[in-house]
């Protein structure tokens, strides 16, 4: 049996009979982040592992970072819980909610729609080549208490001359020093335990909703890949400390600015207390192909079908873009240089506006698929 995302349970893909997976919330823990988690859940420095396939008993040699797979002598599904007994077992787990069936049409739909990509790679896509991956991640909560020193800045005019005499006005700033305190509860600042996949294409096809996350069944990765983390739990805390720092930083700008105009030069001294951690899976669909020698991947959220992928960009479709966008800015010149005709300027000024939308378009979708 295998794990069905529609039905989110386990179901014979043969005979269609379905079994209800428990979810007990009540066992997904927050664990105490202190001295000794973070010494001893390290990452495993195994290259390989025997296991015993639990569908006909044969010894199978896997990766250190697998822990379900299939077996070459039965083409059964299994799990290889005594691997995750080694290393880690999951506190929980964010089921897979878009069926595989589903992820093809999810593909097709976003490649029609890359217009820089060379015609050919619309007809690249295999969905046998697509893998449901259960990806390790690490979870932090922490409550933290943040006294901050910045300088506030207030605006105020200054007339002054130029060389011909003429008066004008500009926009000078007086600087103040500031302080402020700030509280905050982080809960379920999310750090990848994994670093196979590409951060960039990971970070896209986020968030997930941790507030779904469901307490860990092997059952959940039938039919499914899984990793074993690469992250250990210090490296993990490091990136979720700065993760926090940065939106503390970005919180006592936001409190300034309340009574300022301008922020500079801010400092923080946080406090952390009652710090936890967990380890939970995300599902990640995951698809590569090659095209004239060079390796792309696509990836999708498998819980909301959100996707962000690698292409080739043909030069071919660039360059006329690139004419267009040159097109209707030489139109937009040409058109506001002749004003002599008032009803014609009119009819010149909704040109240009429809112009202006159609060029910020080709714009905004350009700085989208080229960066």
């Amino acid at each position: 049996m295998e794990f069905n995302a529609t039905v989110q349970a386990l179901k014979c893909p043969n005979c269609g009979i379905e079994v209800k997976i428990e979810n007990n919330p009540e066992d997904v823990l927050e664990h105490n982040l202190d001295v000794h988690a973070i010494r001893t859940i390290k990452v495993e420095e195994k290259t390989s592992t025997s296991m015993e396939c639990e569908g006909c008993g044969a010894m199978v040699e896997v990766d250190a970072t697998s822990t379900a797979t299939t077996c070459p002598y039965c083409g059964s599904h299994y799990v290889l819980s005594k691997k995750q007994v080694e290393s880690i077992i999951p506190d929980g787990v964010i089921p897979f909610k878009i069926d595989k069936k589903d992820v093809e049409a999810i593909f097709t739909k976003w490649i029609k729609r890359r217009w820089l990509a060379p015609n050919v790679l619309k007809t690249l896509y295999q969905k046998d080549k697509v893998q449901g991956i259960y990806m390790p991640y690490w979870t932090f909560d922490a409550d933290t208490s943040t006294d901050y020193t910045a300088m506030g800045g207030i605006d105020y005019q200054v007339e002054y001359k130029d060389d011909k005499g003429e008066v004008h006005t500009r926009i000078e700033t007086k600087w103040y020093p500031t302080r402020g305190h700030i509280n905050h509860f982080f809960d379920d600042v999310l750090v990848r335990a994994s670093n196979k996949l590409s951060d960039t294409l990971l970070g896209w096809i986020e968030p997930y909703n941790t507030k779904e996350v469901a307490s860990y069944s092997p059952d959940y990765m039938s039919g499914f890949c899984s990793e074993i983390y690469t992250i250990d739990l210090k490296d993990a805390h490091n990136d979720a400390m700065h993760k926090m720092s940065r939106d503390i930083h970005y919180m006592a700008e936001r409190d300034v600015l309340m009574r300022y105009d301008r922020v500079r030069s801010v400092r923080l001294n946080t406090s952390y207390y009652d710090e936890t951690y967990k380890h939970i899976f995300i599902p990640v669909y995951s698809t590569a192909y090659t095209y004239k020698g060079n390796h792309y991947n696509v990836l999708i959220n498998g819980e909301t079908g959100k996707i962000k992928g690698e292409y080739p960009k043909s030069p071919v479709k660039i360059a006329a873009i690139i004419i267009v966008i040159i097109g209707i800015l030489f139109g937009i010149y040409l058109a506001s240089s002749n004003n002599e005709d008032i009803s014609y300027n009119d009819e010149i000024e909704n040109t240009q506006q429809s112009e202006l939308i159609d060029y910020k378009t080709f714009v905004s979708y350009f700085e989208e698929e080229m960066f």
